[in-house]
């Protein structure tokens, strides 16, 4: 109702690492930001922090079941960004700050 476009489901990503295992979501949340603020893509961020997240959670020696959860929420967000990733493969994804 608030005409929000995406992205409610990686800030649950981020906010449940944040809560869960607030060192690896705080390290996400970095890499989040600069690949978003290098390459313009908010979606590319995204993929890349949830990709990186599980091993964050390994390096960081988390728990299994922590290590797992992170795991399944990173699958969740890739499957969530298929067209994402079709749009940045073919150099059709909209940057940050452009229409």
């Amino acid at each position: 109702w608030l005409k929000f476009n995406g992205g409610k489901g990686v800030a649950t990503f981020f906010g449940t690492l944040l809560i869960g295992i607030w060192p690896v979501g705080s390290l996400a949340a970095a890499l989040w930001l600069a690949t978003a603020y290098v390459f313009r893509y908010s979606s590319l961020g995204a993929l890349v922090a949830s990709a990186a997240a599980p091993l964050i959670a390994v390096a960081f020696h988390a728990s299994p079941i922590g290590v797992g959860a992170t795991l399944f929420m990173s699958v969740l967000v890739w499957i969530r960004h298929r067209e994402n990733l079709a749009r940045l493969i073919k150099g059709e994804e909209p940057k940050i700050g452009k229409k």
